[in-house]
C-alpha cells in the first residue's frame, strides 16, 4: 500500500480524488492501492527547554544560554493531533512507500519530514511537487515524482530555520526578560519581553522611522515658477538638480537630506523674480522623446501583499489567506513565493490559461489571434527555482468571496498584461528664457496604452494612477514669446512618512533599503529578512505582543516597543541588514551552497555571545511594559 501524506484534509481530498482512493476512513482516503491521510499544518514542533533539561524549566540568568546538545521534536499538545498522528503512524509503519505531498515549499517540507521522523517511517518516500492543485498538475506531478533525498538540502534549511528561531527566541526572551523588565511588585514582573530573530529586527525599522519623524526639523526654502500661455515652468536651477519640488523622503535605512530644488532664503529667490518680472518669456527649445514602458511584473507574495494593502487596506495576513484560498480553489497557483518569474515550460500552457479567463475575453481583443508574446522580463528560467510567479491556472473562478474576487482580479490583469505590447508615449521638454533666467515645463502624452487599458474601466487604484498619468502641454513654437507671471512660493521640507504594512512588507523584503526599481528589489532580496509566507505572521505577532499599534493605515511602535529597541544594543538583534545576512546563508543552505553545520556552530557561539555581553550590562536599565502582552512569546 501507498501512504501520501498532505498538508490538509481538502488538499488530501484532492490528491486522493486523481487517484482513485475515494472509500472514506477514519483520518484518510483509500483505494487504487492508496491511503491518502494528512495532517493540520505543523503536527510536531521542537521540544521545550525543561525536556532537554530539568533545570531550563525554571527562568534564571545562570542557565542562560540554553544550547541542547541535540535537538528534538514533539508532537503539538492537543486531542485531535494526537488522533490524527496516530492514525498517520499507523498508515505509515504497514506503508511499502510514502509520497510527501506537502506544500512544496520549505516549511511544507519540514512539517511532513518531522511528522515521517516521529511516525518512525522505515520505507522509501518519494516526493510530490506542484505549484497548483488542478486536476492536470497533479496527474503531472505523480508522473515526475523524485526521491527524497532531492530535497534534503531544503529539509535542512528549514531545520536550521526553526532551531535558529527556538535557540535565538528562548534565549534572547528570557535574558532581556530576566535582565530588564520592570521589577516594581505588580502584575507586570511576571510579563515577558518577547526577542525573535525576524520579529525584532522588524520592530526596529518601525522604531527607527517613528524617531526619523519626531526628531525631523523642516527646512524652509522657495521655489521660484512663472505661467505662460498656461502652462507652470519651473526654473533651472545652476547645478541642474532634478529634485522633487516638495521635501525630499528619507530612504528605509538612513535619513539622506536631499537639497531641493529652490533658493534658500526669501531675498535670493525675490532678487530673481523682480529681475524677470517685467520681461518677456521666449521659447527656445522644444525637445520630443519617444519611450515605453513594459507591463508591470507578474505577482511573487509579497508584492501582492503589497499591492492589497494599497488597493484595498487588506492586511498582509488577510491577503496571504486570501491567495492560499484562491490555491485551495485551484484558481490560482501556489501563493508562497518569492519570484515574479515563469520558466520557459509555463509558456506552452499560457494560451490555454487565457482561454480559462471567460469572464476577462473583452480585454483580450488587441493580442487576440496573435502569438502570444514571450519576454525575458517574464519568462526566465534562471530566475524561477521550486516555484514560479503567482497566475491564474485556467480554472473557472467560481464560488469566491467578494475579498477573493478582488485578489483574483489583479493576478488575472497582470497575467494578461505580460502578453500585450509596451505603452508607448512622447514626452515633451520645453525650456524658456526669462532675461538670463532658464525654465523648464515637462509634458507627457500616451501615443497607445496597449497594457494600460487592462485597467481602463477598473475601479481599482491602478486605474485611477494611470489615468492621470498624462500631463498635456499646449502646443508650443520656438521662438514664440509673451508676457509671464512669476511667482515665488515658500515650501518646507517633509519629514519621512510612516510605515504601512505595504512599505513595511518592502522595506522586510530588503532588508531595510526602500527601492523602486525592481532589478536592485531582486538583488536586495537575497539579504531580506523573514521569508515571503512569514512576513505576514511576524507583522500580526508585533500587533499581538502590543509593540506596535496602527493609526489608519499607518504603524507605530507603543511606548514598550520602543523602549524594547532602545534598551537592545546588540545590532545583530535589531539591525535588519545583519539579520538579512544569517536569511542569505539559510537560502544558500537550501542551495547546497553553505553547510548547515557550520550555520549551527556560528548560531550557537552568537547566542552565547549576546548572552554575555548583556551579562555584563550594569546600567540598570528597564522596560516599562504598558499594556499587556502575551506571556508565552519566544519565536520568530
Amino acid at each position: 500500500m501507498i501512504v501520501c501524506i498532505a498538508e490538509k484534509p481538502s488538499v488530501a481530498k484532492d490528491i486522493a480524488k486523481v487517484l482513485g482512493a475515494t472509500t472514506s476512513k477514519d483520518g484518510y482516503m483509500e483505494g487504487n492501492g492508496y491511503q491518502v491521510t494528512w495532517t493540520f499544518g505543523h503536527l510536531c514542533e521542537l521540544k521545550e527547554p525543561h525536556e532537554y533539561n530539568q533545570q531550563w524549566k525554571y527562568w534564571s540568568l545562570g542557565s542562560l544560554p540554553m544550547i541542547p546538545p541535540r535537538f528534538g521534536i514533539r508532537l503539538k499538545q492537543d486531542k485531535g493531533v494526537e488522533h490524527q498522528f496516530r492514525v498517520i503512524t499507523s498508515l505509515m509503519q504497514n506503508a511499502d512507500a510514502i509520497i510527501n505531498c506537502g506544500d512544496a515549499g520549505q516549511e511544507g517540507e519540514l512539517i511532513q519530514r518531522w511528522v515521517m521522523q516521529l511516525a518512525g517511517a522505515k520505507c522509501p518516500v518519494q516526493r510530490l511537487w506542484i505549484s497548483s492543485l488542478t486536476e492536470e498538475a497533479i496527474r503531472e506531478g505523480f508522473q515526475n515524482l523524485k526521491d527524497q533525498s532531492h530535497y534534503q538540502s531544503l529539509y535542512e534549511a528549514g531545520l536550521m530555520r526553526a532551531i535558529g528561531d527556538w535557540t535565538l527566541g528562548m534565549n534572547a526572551t528570557r535574558l532581556y526578560t530576566l535582565k530588564y523588565r520592570t521589577n516594581d511588585g505588580s502584575q507586570r514582573t511576571n510579563q515577558v519581553l518577547s526577542i525573535g530573530r525576524v520579529q525584532t529586527p522588524t520592530l526596529a525599522l518601525i522604531v527607527r522611522r517613528q524617531q526619523e519623524i519626531e526628531n525631523f526639523v523642516p527646512t524652509t526654502y522657495w521655489v521660484l515658477t512663472t505661467t505662460y500661455r498656461d502652462t507652470v515652468f519651473s526654473v533651472i536651477m545652476d547645478d541642474e538638480e532634478k529634485a522633487e519640488e516638495n521635501a525630499p523622503k528619507a530612504d528605509n535605512s538612513k535619513t539622506k537630506e536631499k537639497t531641493p530644488k529652490g533658493f534658500k532664503t526669501r531675498e535670493e529667490g525675490q532678487a530673481i523674480l523682480d529681475k524677470i518680472k517685467d520681461l518677456p518669456f521666449i521659447v527656445n527649445k522644444i525637445e520630443k522623446k519617444k519611450g515605453k514602458e513594459a507591463p508591470p511584473r507578474l505577482f511573487d507574495l509579497t508584492s501582492l501583499q503589497v499591492e492589497c494593502n494599497k488597493k484595498f487596506g487588506f492586511s498582509a495576513d488577510q491577503t496571504l489567506q486570501l491567495v492560499q484560498s484562491l490555491y485551495e480553489k485551484k484558481v490560482s497557483t501556489y501563493p508562497r513565493v518569492d519570484t515574479t518569474y515563469l520558466p520557459d515550460d509555463i509558456y506552452p500552457k499560457c494560451g490555454q490559461i487565457m482561454n480559462g479567463l471567460k469572464d476577462y475575453f473583452h480585454l483580450m481583443d488587441r493580442i487576440k489571434g496573435q502569438k502570444l508574446r514571450k519576454d525575458k522580463k517574464f519568462f526566465d528560467n534562471s530566475k524561477v527555482t521550486d516555484h514560479h510567479a503567482i497566475i491564474p491556472t485556467g480554472q473557472p473562478a467560481i464560488a469566491l468571496t467578494e475579498m477573493e474576487k478582488k485578489v483574483f482580479d489583479l493576478i488575472a490583469r497582470r497575467f494578461i498584461g505580460i502578453f500585450y505590447p509596451d505603452c508607448l508615449f512622447e514626452t515633451t521638454t520645453i525650456t524658456g528664457q526669462v532675461g538670463d533666467i532658464a525654465f523648464r515645463a515637462t509634458g507627457k502624452h500616451i501615443t497607445d496604452p496597449a497594457w494600460k487599458i487592462l485597467w481602463t474601466n477598473n475601479s481599482s487604484a491602478e486605474a485611477n494612477e494611470n489615468s492621470n498619468e498624462e500631463k498635456l502641454l499646449p502646443e508650443f513654437v520656438k521662438g514664440e514669446t509673451g508676457p509671464h507671471t512669476p511667482d515665488l512660493a515658500e515650501k518646507q521640507t517633509t519629514p519621512p512618512k510612516p510605515y504601512t504594512e505595504a512599505t513595511l512588507l518592502r522595506a522586510m523584503e530588503t532588508a531595510g533599503k526602500m527601492v523602486e526599481d525592481e532589478e536592485l528589489r531582486d538583488a536586495l532580496k537575497e539579504n531580506g529578512i523573514g521569508r515571503p509566507s512569514t512576513r505576514a505572521a511576524i507583522i500580526e505577532t508585533l500587533f499581538r505582543r502590543h509593540y506596535i499599534r496602527k493609526e489608519r493605515t499607518s504603524l507605530w511602535a507603543t511606548p514598550t516597543g520602543v523602549e524594547l529597541i532602545g534598551i537592545i544594543h546588540e545590532e545583530l538583534l535589531k539591525s535588519a541588514e545583519l539579520t538579512g545576512i544569517w536569511e542569505r546563508k539559510l537560502r544558500q543552505i537550501e542551495q547546497k551552497q553553505y553547510d548547515a553545520h557550520q550555520f549551527l556552530a556560528e548560531l550557537k557561539q552568537m547566542v552565547t555571545d549576546i548572552v554575555m555581553e548583556v551579562m555584563r550590562d550594569n546600567s540598570n536599565r528597564h522596560v516599562s511594559i504598558t499594556e499587556e502582552i502575551t506571556k508565552k512569546s519566544k519565536k520568530k
